[in-house]
């Protein structure tokens, strides 16, 4: 009988600053691959809302299938761990300090996430994708992220950090970082809205 295997692609350099910053998938097997393309220089209207929570709850698709051995859906949230080879992957409450995920969709393959998503989770049997699962970060507003590790992890924003981040807002329907009030920015282009960050 074939072994399963979890696997995981491992984000993108980000190129945070006064220019856009993009994440995406980079594929570490053959099976998936991906491509840094800088947000366009045009602004386009833009709304700034409440999320509930003060979380970021990021467009979702409608999941088109695939079998993975967690049972998440979009905008449930996960613990990402592991090593590429062998990535680990838990039920997290929202927001908690467990989080470091929420689901965005899932399916059938790594190939059918969103070509933004900051990390995708699937698992292989007999070197074939069953399933997948397209991830961002779990970013809430006002909260710290450390973003200089293998996984994010969310601190006391008081707390050193190796890359930390403090989450100013959420810009909807932009793709224009300069729509922030501040001077970095991820810039989620395919699904067009910006998370704005301030250094804690």
């Amino acid at each position: 009988m074939p072994l399963l295997r979890t696997r995981r692609t491992r984000p993108a350099a980000l190129l945070l600053g006064a220019v856009a910053a993009v994440l995406v998938a980079t594929g570490c097997s053959s099976t998936v691959t991906g491509t840094p393309v800088a947000a366009p220089t045009t602004s386009t209207a833009s709304t700034t809302s409440e999320l509930p929570n003060d979380r970021l709850v990021p467009p979702t698709t409608t999941s088109s299938g695939g079998d993975v051995s967690i049972d998440v859906a979009p905008g449930d949230c996960v613990r990402l761990g592991g090593t590429v080879d062998d990535a680990t992957i838990e039920e997290a409450t929202c927001g908690s300090d467990e989080s470091n995920y929420v689901v965005v969709a899932s399916s059938p393959t790594s190939s059918g996430c969103p070509s933004d998503v900051d990390q995708t989770y699937y698992e292989t049997l007999g070197g074939i994708e069953q399933g997948a699962l397209c991830l961002d970060i779990d970013f809430v507003v006002g909260g710290c992220m450390d973003l200089g590790g293998e996984d994010p992890v969310r601190v006391d924003c008081s707390e050193p950090m190796i890359d930390g981040v403090r989450v100013d807002e959420i810009i909807r329907n932009s793709v224009d970082e300069y729509d922030c009030n501040t001077d970095r920015a991820y810039v989620y282009d395919e699904r067009e809205f910006v998370v704005c960050f301030d250094t804690p």
